[in-house]
Order: structure tokens, then sequence, then C-alpha cells
């Protein structure tokens, strides 16, 4: 199950989160310009998004109990499902700041200082995001993925401000500043509902995806040989723990325990080839109608 080690990594998240803020906010009242404040309101989100991956991965960390006997996997998908909607929150609060500049104008000062701090934090940021997908890949968490993506988009975010604040600079074109700011905005939209998406495939049970489906397939397949067939095989994914079930057709003249031993060869392959999973076989005969009629998730019996 998720290992706890995995908080370290939302304790940089979190000491970041406060390093870029800070960073963030002596930019804008450098500056003044509300494409640096939307940049600095979305530190904020980091901030609160490092919180809840915290939480969320010590809930995860958790071994299976008597009330939860799959583990706590599945916590992650609140924590990304909360970073994305914190995400969104900061988006529209960043349209309305922008609105409201392009309404009222205002000239920038000390450009170039307020930029230089930014490019600062802009590095921390993506320095912490390319750590945080190596772990997320490692380790298949969805909150750590969730986190790197947030911390990728902010980077990009700080990236078009940086370019915005520096035309308005050489342009004298004040409204281009709550312009980029209004972009930042819609590009946070974007991405936020993205990480919403995926949280909510996670809570819903999607399958897992079509690479790991095939080569589910693939091995499975490789079976046929002996006379072996299967069918109502279904996967889902717990945070980063995966679920497969299967159910196997063997001839019917095999002893149990000759279906048995395949069995155990089946899940010993399937562990590891997908690992960690959680295996679940069904014994059938080739050929029986009540094997072929039980394929369905929620099987009705005639009555």
């Amino acid at each position: 199950m998720q290992s706890p080690s995995l908080t370290r990594y939302a304790w940089l998240s979190i000491a970041v989160a406060l390093a870029t803020m800070a960073l963030k906010t002596v930019a804008y009242l450098l500056t003044g310009s509300v494409g640096l404040l939307s940049d600095a309101l979305e530190s904020l989100v980091n901030l609160a998004g490092a919180l809840m991956a915290l939480a969320m991965l010590t809930v995860a960390a958790r071994p299976p109990d008597e009330d939860h006997a799959h583990g706590h996997g599945k916590a992650e998908y609140f924590s990304a499902g909360a970073e994305g909607a914190l995400i969104v929150i900061a988006a529209i609060s960043i349209a309305v700041a922008a609105v409201d500049r392009l309404m009222h104008p205002r000239a920038l000062e000390q450009v170039g200082l307020g930029l230089a701090v930014s490019v600062v934090a802009a590095l921390l940021n993506l320095a912490v995001a390319l750590v945080l997908l190596r772990a997320a890949k490692a380790n298949r968490s969805a909150t750590l993925q969730a986190s790197a993506h947030h911390l990728l988009t902010d980077v990009w975010t700080t990236g078009g401000v940086l370019v915005g604040v520096a035309a308005v600079a050489v342009t004298g074109w004040l409204p281009l500043d709550p312009i980029v700011a209004i972009a930042v905005a819609a590009n946070i939209v974007w991405a936020g509902g993205r990480i919403l998406s995926d949280s909510v495939a996670g809570l819903m049970d999607a399958s897992l995806p079509a690479g790991e489906q095939r080569l589910l397939q693939q091995l499975l397949d490789g079976y046929a040989a002996q006379g072996i067939d299967y069918h109502a095989l279904r996967t889902r994914r717990a945070g980063a723990h995966r679920f497969v079930s299967v159910h196997v057709l063997v001839p019917p003249d095999w002893t149990v325990q000759r279906g048995h031993d395949l069995l155990e060869q089946i899940e010993a392959d399937i562990r590891r080839a997908l690992p960690p999973v959680t295996v679940l076989t069904h014994l059938e005969p080739v050929g029986d109608p009540a094997a072929m009629a039980d394929q369905d998730l929620h099987r009705q019996d005639p009555s």
C-alpha cells in the first residue's frame, strides 16, 4: 500500500509554496502588476493544495483495517479533486482582479526587480515539479501527480505573466497587463478541470489505462495453448494500488488441485507485471452454460 515516506514530498511542496508565495507577493508590491498578483494568488492555492496532499497521503498510507478492507488509497483522489477545485477558484479571483485593472489601468513600477524575483520563484516551482513528477511515476500517486502538474501550470503562468509585464514596460500599453492576467486565469481553469476529471475517474472506479489492460490481455492470452480461456476481466485503481479480477475457464476434466495451481501461476504473473496489485480469480469449466452466463457485473439469476 501507499508508503508513509511520500509525505516528505508534501512537506517539500508546502515549503516551496510558502517561499514562492512570499517572492511573488514581493514582486507584486514592487511593480503593482495585476498579472504578478494573479501569480501570487496561485501560489496561495499551491499552499492549500500541498496541505491537503499532506493530509490525504497520511490517510492513504494507513494499512487495510476492518472497515476498509481494500485499504485507504482512494483518499488520494480527494486531495487531487480538492486541488483542482482550488485552482478553479483561484482562476476566478484572478479574472475578477484583472477585469477591475482593465477598467482602471495603473502604471507599473520597478519592473526589472519585480521580474527578477518572479524568475527565482518560477525556477523553484520548476525544480519541485520535476521532483514530484518522478516520485508520482515511481509510486503511482494521484496526489503527487496532481501537485506536479499544478506546479508546472504555475511555471507556465509565471512565464506568461513575465512576458506580459515586460511587454507593458517596453510598449507602455497598460491594458496588456490585465489581459495577460485573464489569459492566465483561462489556462488555470483548463489545468484545474483536468485534475478534477482525473480525480473523478479514480473515485468512479475507472478501469486501468489502455496500455495496462492490453498487458493483462496478452498475459492471459498466453495460456490459450493449454486450452485455457477467460472472461469478466475487470480492473480498477485506488491511489497507487491496482485491483484485477478475472474468471478463468479450464477443461472440465481438470482436478481442483490442477485448476488451483493454474490460478496461483496466473495471479503471480499479474503481480509481477503490474505491481502493486490485488488479484482475484474465479475458476470455471470451459463450455458450462452457467460459466458463460456469469460475466455481467450485476448477474441476474433465472427465477
